[in-house]
């Protein structure tokens, strides 16, 4: 089992939880103990995609940790809450409601690089202690601000070439639309790199528009070079524990490769770069690639540099 299962997973579900899951529905399937990992947390409040790696994958987890992301997520806008979630204990309100027009205006400022201040409900460690923790007991936590990126942002279901020209906008997209009426709630998309908050995104267009806000609904949609239409349901992970067929879960470790490009390597060259040793001698243009023998197995990844072939992370298939 090295490959990946990319679960959609439901709200309430931690993600360590849901690496338990895979390692007891493996148990379940006859397959022993095998080494699993995720590739970047989604909060219990959260849904949707989150890759799974078994096996020899789970070396690339660090990447799909460092990879970017794509959420769906709501703003309720009027109150704030301590965890600027649904969950939190509300500590200010708000009577002002945006009009589509005045949220489309201030997402500008939350595009490209941006240096936002994480919810003090996070994972972060500050003096050895996870921030959620140091909150929860009552403590005054001061988080730093953090510089991520936001590579789009936009509001959702709304084709990007149409977002600025309101005869586009339509009442099932969003409520208030043509008339200018403020809105209770909106639902964006974001693409944004690793370390972004999407809560702390949510609480910085609320306070932008002149109200504050927090996070009602949140949708992981693409993590890396994964999505929802590779992703199986909760229920879908069980059946294979009762014996459905492995290939209706189950995606090859090169699945988490494609964004990087393949390089045939020669029976030699395989030979050596399996055994961590350099190979020189080739041809490649300089940069990250994935090698793979002549019967299209993953054997590493590798940095071709000058000639030479270096493995970054080996492959032991």
């Amino acid at each position: 089992m090295n490959g990946w299962i990319i679960l959609d997973k439901p709200v309430g579900l931690g993600s360590t939880q849901a690496v338990g899951a895979v390692k007891r529905v493996c148990r379940e399937a006859g397959l022993g103990k095998v080494k699993v990992g995720h590739g970047g947390t989604l909060d219990p409040l959260a849904s949707g995609v989150l890759p799974i790696a078994l096996g020899e994958a789970t070396k690339l987890c660090g990447r799909m940790l460092d990879a970017s992301k794509v959420y769906d997520f709501t703003v309720k806008f009027g109150t704030e809450t301590d965890g600027l979630d649904a969950e939190g204990a509300v500590v200010a309100t708000s009577d002002v409601r945006p009009t589509l027009a005045e949220i489309e205006a201030v997402l500008p400022r939350f595009t490209g690089p941006i240096e936002q201040v994480p919810p003090a409900y996070s994972a972060i460690k500050i003096d050895g202690q996870r921030a959620y923790d140091r909150a929860r007991a009552g403590e005054e936590v001061e988080m730093k601000a953090r510089s991520v990126t936001v590579y789009s942002l936009r509001h959702a279901g709304l084709d990007p070439a149409s977002i600025a020209a309101p005869e586009e906008w339509t009442p099932d997209q969003v409520r208030g639309d043509e008339r200018g009426e403020g809105l209770d709630e909106i639902t964006l998309t974001a693409h944004v790199s690793k370390g972004t908050y999407i809560r702390s995104l949510a609480r910085d267009i609320a306070h932008a528009v002149g109200t504050v806000g927090h996070v009602t609904m949140l949708r992981r949609t693409k993590a890396g070079p994964f999505d929802l239409e590779q992703a199986i349901s909760l229920d879908k992970l069980n059946a294979f524990g009762q014996g459905a067929a492995q290939s209706e879960i189950f995606l090859p470790l090169e699945a988490g490769l494609v964004d990087i490009p393949a390089l045939n390597l020669s029976p030699e060259a395989a030979g050596a770069l399996r055994q961590g040793r350099v190979w020189t001698g080739g041809s490649t243009d300089d940069g990250l690639y994935w090698g793979r023998d002549s019967e299209m197995r993953p054997v590493a990844l590798i940095e071709a540099l000058a000639g030479t072939l270096k493995v970054v992370r080996g492959f032991n298939l």
